[in-house]
């Protein structure tokens, strides 16, 4: 689902509950306020950080398999994304597992290294992923960005330096 967030409820409501009961919806939205322009480049949302757009439609239709994905990259970048060799990190969350599993299998296959943030409660940390992805556009007409997370094998809780 690629739709506009402000119309997407109303478009899901017009498809209908049972036409979605069971299916894997990967949901790319975002709750972009279009009443208001992007302020020095940060876009605003009509959400709030305690409550995402995806757990809206989660709660509307609990019976629906809701996956959060791409919704923090641009649309050029969703199939084969190119970085040079390094794979690109997209988080996801959503309550089903197995919906995640098979998310995790698409973006795979679309060239994507996935990050399980949880269910749908992890969509308040990855919707607002989508102003920190478009700011570099908005202040410098840069979209060729995209997430990737690094990881430290063989680390250490000794290596942590102590504060104070």
């Amino acid at each position: 689902m690629a739709t506009k967030g402000h119309v997407s409820l109303h478009l899901l409501q017009q498809i209908g509950e049972d036409s979605l009961n069971g299916k894997l919806v990967l949901d790319a939205t975002n709750p972009i306020d279009e009443q208001r322009a992007p302020e020095d480049g940060i876009l605003p949302f009509f959400t709030t950080l305690n409550h995402s757009l995806l757990e809206t439609y989660q709660e509307a239709f609990p019976k629906v398999n809701f996956v959060k994905s791409f919704s923090c990259v641009g649309n050029h970048f969703m199939v084969n994304p190119d970085f040079g060799g390094t794979k690109p990190t997209m988080f996801i969350c959503g309550n089903s597992a197995e919906a995640k599993n098979e998310a995790i299998h698409i973006l795979d296959q679309f060239g994507w290294e996935a990050e399980d943030i949880g269910k749908a409660a992890g969509a308040r940390a990855i919707e607002p992923l989508c102003i920190l992805w478009c700011a570099p556009g908005f202040l410098r007409n840069q979209w060729n960005h995209a997430y990737h997370v690094l990881r430290k094998y063989n680390f250490s809780p000794d290596c942590i330096i102590p504060s104070g």
